[in-house]
């Protein structure tokens, strides 16, 4: 493991000062694991955006995250709240103060952004003022493509989840949220809105859509965003050569977490569909959890009481 500090990004703004072409944010919470290969790798994907600020909020860490960021990167803004906000008011906290010219870099601290890729980001949205969002190919541990981009939840792709499950419903485009035709994942795609772990939200975005919705913990919070920035008018595109290495798989392997998915699912639809048609969708996704719980899947159980009683206050 790294001990020393690593080199500035190229850019870097004085100390003090809140004002860049790009602010990158970054929420961790007990990210020890991951946060010395992710702080390696964010100068160089960083190089040649122009003025650059690196922001990251602390959500009371446990495993000594906040002293290794001291120690491998000084020159990263770090913000201690004290207690664990959750993804979304980490965010806020990270850009409250700050202001970019070009746009605002939310990146999860266990996904190492490539070489360069930030310029690509801010590049492909500079060409095109319709752009609001721009997100990077996302690949696992072995270089394979994910499938990161998204439909917009609707009742009926809810219903085509729970009766064909989601990789047979996604090859339908009206029966499945994700988006998991390989060929649609060239520079230059469109989608309602992508997995959070990588998103570049220009200057104009941050301005027409405000701040992110607190009211999600954690899941949910990039859905609720990217379809407000299309709902003032911009949209969200694909930009091939970025790339981002990102793990991810959690929430299939925790109930907590799954069951947080689950809750802020139906949250998410009755705050942009109203309480009627809240109840519908709330109904499909309870009927699709409490079927696989009945397949004696844990996190299924989990999500099912979770609907019913809301998930456990748990935060972590």
């Amino acid at each position: 493991m790294v001990t020393r500090a690593l080199p500035e990004p190229p850019g870097l703004v004085a100390p003090g000062a809140t004002e860049a072409d790009v602010v990158t944010a970054v929420v961790t919470y007990n990210s020890a694991d991951t946060i010395a290969p992710f702080l390696a790798a964010l100068g160089p994907a960083l190089a040649g955006v122009g003025s650059c600020l690196v922001v990251c909020v602390d959500n009371a860490s446990s495993d000594g995250t906040p002293e290794l960021i001291r120690t491998l990167a000084p020159w990263v803004v770090l913000r201690e709240p004290g207690r664990n906000l959750g993804y979304a008011a980490g965010i806020n906290l990270a850009l409250e103060g700050t202001h970019s010219r070009r746009g605002v870099y939310v990146l999860n601290p266990d996904a190492i952004p490539s070489v360069g890729s930030v310029r690509l980001l801010a590049d492909a949205a500079a060409r095109d003022p319709s752009l609001g969002i721009a997100v990077p190919r996302v690949v696992d541990s072995a270089g394979r493509l994910k499938f990161s981009l998204r439909r917009e939840p609707t009742i009926l792709r809810a219903l085509g989840e729970a009766v064909l499950g989601g990789h047979r419903a996604a090859r339908f485009p009206a029966l499945g949220d994700q988006i998991r035709d390989p060929g649609h994942y060239v520079d230059g795609a469109t989608a309602d809105w992508a997995t959070g772990a990588a998103l570049f939200i220009t200057t104009e975005a941050v301005r027409r859509a405000g701040a992110w919705d607190e009211s999600f913990f954690l899941y949910s919070e990039e859905t609720d965003y990217a379809l407000r920035v299309r709902d003032a008018g911009l949209g969200l595109r694909f930009v091939a050569g970025a790339e981002v290495e990102h793990p991810g798989g959690q929430m299939e392997q925790s109930p907590w977490l799954w069951s947080l998915v689950a809750v802020n699912r139906t949250r998410l639809y009755r705050k942009r569909h109203g309480r009627v048609l809240g109840a519908f969708y709330w109904l499909v996704v309870f009927f699709n959890e409490v079927v696989r719980a009945a397949m004696g899947r844990p996190t299924h159980r989990a999500a099912v009481k979770a609907l019913l009683v809301g998930p456990h206050p748990r935060q972590g």
